[in-house]
């Protein structure tokens, strides 16, 4: 039997262990609203791999970038890495770490997202859960359209440029 490229053979390694060695890949975009608390709910498919508490931080283009336990420590050591060099990094330090708090994901699959962040992300009523390979991501719903249309409508220029960089 093979899944992505791996073979499971005759070493009785079965096949759910073989895909918790496979990267979680976060997709998809899906509307939810907030309620009177404060709580959003996170998308049933990325529970699983999120866990019982996630981080919860600043995130880059004014949204919230939230990690798995496990995720987040790793990315947190490449942060850390840069803090005390440029002002660049330490400003990029503050922002993520000094901003990161850990939540909870209760029974209804909710996190609390305190106002600070709220405020942060300039989040209304409405928003949406973006998976983004490693991490999901909080939009103001109004935010993430304006920002889609203008990534859908500079997308080839992007391709080319990341072809002549050799990414693509």
């Amino acid at each position: 039997m093979s899944y992505t490229g791996i073979h499971v053979g005759e070493s009785g390694m079965r096949f759910h262990h073989l895909l918790r060695l496979l990267p979680t890949m976060f997709i998809g975009e899906y509307r939810h609203t907030f309620d009177t608390k404060n709580r959003i709910s996170l998308p049933a498919k990325f529970r699983k791999e999120l866990g019982a508490s996630v981080v919860v931080t600043r995130g880059l283009d004014k949204c919230l970038f939230v990690y798995a336990k496990s995720a987040w420590k790793k990315e947190a050591e490449k942060i850390a890495r840069h803090s005390t060099g440029s002002a660049a990094g330490r400003g990029l330090s503050r922002l993520m770490l000094a901003g990161a708090v850990e939540a909870d994901v209760d029974s209804a699959g909710r996190i609390l997202v305190p106002d600070y962040l709220r405020s942060f992300a300039s989040l209304s009523d409405k928003g949406v859960i973006a998976g983004v390979s490693d991490r999901v991501e909080i939009w103001d719903e109004n935010a993430w359209e304006a920002y889609t249309k203008t990534i859908e409508s500079e997308a080839d220029a992007f391709a080319e440029k990341l072809g002549d960089q050799g990414v693509l």
